[in-house]
């Protein structure tokens, strides 16, 4: 099979080698999704793909899920220097897509569809964390996610990883004012939201719901705050200044779908 995959073009390389950087990516509407989890997830999902390409050295390793790639995908191979230049593994699996980023839907359609529990961040800015948040959204159930502006762009590549692929199950809308959605959020959703210093105990919602989570550095702001119907604190009895946002945000979204 190795001999049947063409190498990469410098032209490529230099190219795709532009899409760590956030503006570009949003330029050329593509970003890389790494590792073998997060293309058997993005196989699954209708997201558009440009190109799979392969470490030479990896390439016997994985036939059988580049035979999963559509016949009109091209792949191709990368040796180990060229590799470098694109990937963020220090060890790493050897197999990455490059994505056609979906066009941002409007607040309107994105509102209409909402259905089911939200997820929704207020300047989340680690990209580990993000994708945490998103493999934690999906793993419970959510569908749809929210993300202020001056959280990291969802396409960045450890976004990507992080969330193994499950950005690509997620309905995301990015760059929202919250000051001004929430309140339309509040017609049709009891807003949640996170304080690390005062609240109730996270319970099962008498109706769906929309979690509001802050960054872990900075948590929420006393104006988004305000404007919940619920303030959430989980309790606890050590010594821990508290637990990680992931953590947190994990165990709300688990008591948010629990029946008992």
């Amino acid at each position: 099979m190795q001999s049947d995959i063409p190498n990469i073009s410098q032209n490529q390389l230099k190219k795709w080698s532009k899409l760590a950087d956030v503006k570009f990516r949003r330029d050329e509407g593509l970003f890389i999704a790494e590792g073998a989890k997060v293309i058997e997830e993005l196989l699954k999902s209708d997201w558009q793909i440009e190109a799979v390409l392969v470490l030479q050295d990896k390439i016997f390793h994985w036939e059988k899920l580049i035979a999963r790639v559509s016949e009109e995908v091209p792949v191709y191979q990368l040796k180990s220097r060229e590799w470098k230049k694109l990937s963020q593994d220090k060890e790493p699996e050897g197999i990455i897509a490059i994505v056609r980023n979906k066009k941002k839907p409007s607040l309107s359609s994105w509102l209409q569809s909402a259905e089911g529990h939200l997820l929704i961040g207020h300047e989340i800015s680690n990209p580990r964390n993000l994708g945490a948040l998103m493999r934690s959204a999906r793993w419970f159930g959510f569908t749809k996610m929210m993300l202020s502006a001056d959280s990291v762009d969802v396409t960045h590549p450890k976004v990507i990883r992080a969330s193994m692929g499950s950005i690509f199950h997620l309905a995301i809308l990015t760059d929202v004012d919250l000051q001004t959605v929430l309140p339309e959020i509040k017609r049709n959703f009891i807003l949640i939201g996170s304080d690390v210093k005062k609240g109730v105990a996270p319970h099962l919602p008498s109706k769906e719901a929309a979690l509001l989570v802050g960054s872990e550095s900075h948590g929420l702001p006393e104006d988004l705050l305000a404007l919940t119907d619920e303030r959430w604190r989980i309790p606890g009895d050590g010594v821990a200044d508290s637990l990680s946002l992931p953590q947190a945000a994990a165990i709300m979204m688990y008591e948010m779908i629990k029946k008992g």
